[in-house]
């Protein structure tokens, strides 16, 4: 039987007026909307139908957020069980059963360590709060003002989370050099790379003139996913936790978009064997919808009453919801999966390269996988060990490649210092066909856009 793509589920000529609608009526600052012209209307698991009757695999999974992709019916069951029981809805921080078994589960999916002393914090209803949370709890624990994060990194966008990230101006952050086998700092990659970058920590922080007062705590992503998908090499994080630990420096761990299995293990620092003293979470703990948390030793607990607080750090719906992704995923084994899978598609990303010069890097763990694109015409960029010169990244290519895929069916994001990283976030019920015409589509993608020869128009802010 012929498959065949269902009818608009509105006229074209309104589809299109929606979208003209949303570009008069919205801001400046809208970002996906620009690259992803569709109008969403149906979505269940990994599929997305737009109004215009088109299908999508969704290789954004909102920006990481949807662990078991769109409607799973656990987070529906969920959901609904609240709403038919009459419970409140909004309860500030006061204490109901729809809490309670979130933070059980949530402390179960914990490190031991952590977990067995720990607090929890319930912030207002997006990670870069949790981040502000965590800068705001680990300052009045030290008295210290100064904070410690690295480069190409992503906490948000609320002041104090931007000014801990990339592309931070007046700050008090003290900026720190994150490792890279592609694109190295020191020109060194791999192990090398990884041990001057610890060095240069290590000689800055106990250098009476540094300039660098005592810090209060440190922030790292386990993988870097704005700044290019960019994973922390395992030794190299241990190092980070032992500099902090023996000067006394608090450990954030931002696990917003690393949790909840995403990489292949349920927290990514459990790669490493690392346990934070504080750790950032957000977007799937909520099963889709909103909710921040950070969770920290009880020794930091010396905020006064109201120090942290937030109109909607009591979302009932989203507690449900993101107990009941928490146990899907703690007894589904997804995190497992996502790690055996995405090897595999990670090795088939890999092999593409032999076939399109444009592919200059392919990096990532588990399910959170990255694509750095470059120009290999171009003069090289700079140095690493492992891979000689480094052509400059085309981000202009990398607009061509995430046009093509959605023209196939397949919606991607881009990343990285220049925009020139090719994202793949899937949900962590990825089936194994799925997996499969991800990686063609986006290898079609690819033969398509380098063969174009208005590619170059193409180029143009995408964020």
């Amino acid at each position: 039987m012929a498959v065949t793509e269902p009818a608009p589920v509105v006229p074209p000529a309104a589809h299109e007026g929606i979208l003209r609608r949303q570009a008069l009526r919205e801001s400046a600052a809208r970002t996906y909307a620009r690259s992803l012209p569709i109008v969403p209307v149906r979505a269940r698991g990994m599929t997305i139908e737009g109004a215009d009757g088109r299908r999508y695999l969704d290789c954004l999974s909102g920006a990481g957020t949807l662990a078991l992709g769109h409607n799973h019916p656990v987070v529906l069951e969920a959901i609904r069980k609240v709403i038919d029981s009459g419970a409140p809805l909004h309860v500030l921080d006061l204490a109901t059963p729809v809490k309670d078994a979130f933070t059980t589960e949530l402390f179960a999916t914990l490190p031991r360590e952590l977990a067995d002393d720990a607090r929890i914090q319930f912030c207002g209803p997006a990670g870069t709060d949790a981040v502000e949370a965590a800068f705001k709890l680990v300052r009045a624990a030290t008295g210290r003002g100064e904070l410690l994060a690295f480069t190409g990194a992503y906490h948000g966008m609320t002041a104090g989370a931007l000014a801990a990230s990339g592309g931070a101006t007046d700050v008090r952050v003290t900026r720190l050099p994150f490792p890279h086998d592609y694109r190295c700092p020191f020109g060194a990659g791999g192990e090398r790379g990884a041990d001057l970058a610890a060095r240069w920590t290590e000689y800055l922080l106990d250098d009476p003139k540094g300039g660098l007062p005592a810090p209060a705590g440190m922030i790292v992503e386990p993988v870097q996913g704005e700044g290019g998908v960019n994973p922390a090499p395992d030794g190299w994080l241990r190092r980070m936790r032992e500099i902090t630990r023996d000067r006394s420096i608090a450990l954030i761990a931002d696990e917003v978009q690393t949790g909840v299995g995403r990489t292949g293990a349920f927290w990514a620092v459990g790669h490493s064997g690392v346990v934070p003293d504080v750790m950032v979470m957000s977007k799937a703990i909520g099963g889709s919808l909103p909710l921040a948390v950070i969770v920290y030793r009880s020794g930091l607990d010396v905020w006064e009453p109201g120090a942290h607080a937030g109109t909607f750090r009591g979302n009932q719906l989203a507690m449900a919801a993101g107990a009941a992704t928490l146990a899907y995923v703690r007894e589904n084994r997804l995190a497992e999966r996502a790690g055996t899978l995405g090897a595999r598609m990670l090795a088939r990303l890999q092999a593409l390269s032999a076939d399109h010069p444009g592919i200059g890097d392919v990096r990532g763990r588990g399910l959170m996988l990255g694509i750095e694109l470059v120009d290999p015409e171009a003069e090289p960029a700079d140095t690493t060990s492992e891979n000689g010169s480094a052509p400059p990244p085309d981000p202009v290519l990398a607009v061509a490649v995430q046009q093509e895929c959605l023209r196939r069916g397949l919606i991607v994001e881009l990343g990285g210092r220049h925009g020139a990283v090719v994202r793949l976030l899937p949900p962590l019920t990825l089936t194994d066909e799925q997996a499969t015409a991800v990686v063609d589509r986006l290898a079609e993608a690819l033969s398509a856009a380098e063969r174009s020869p208005h590619r170059r128009a193409a180029a143009g802010p995408t964020r």
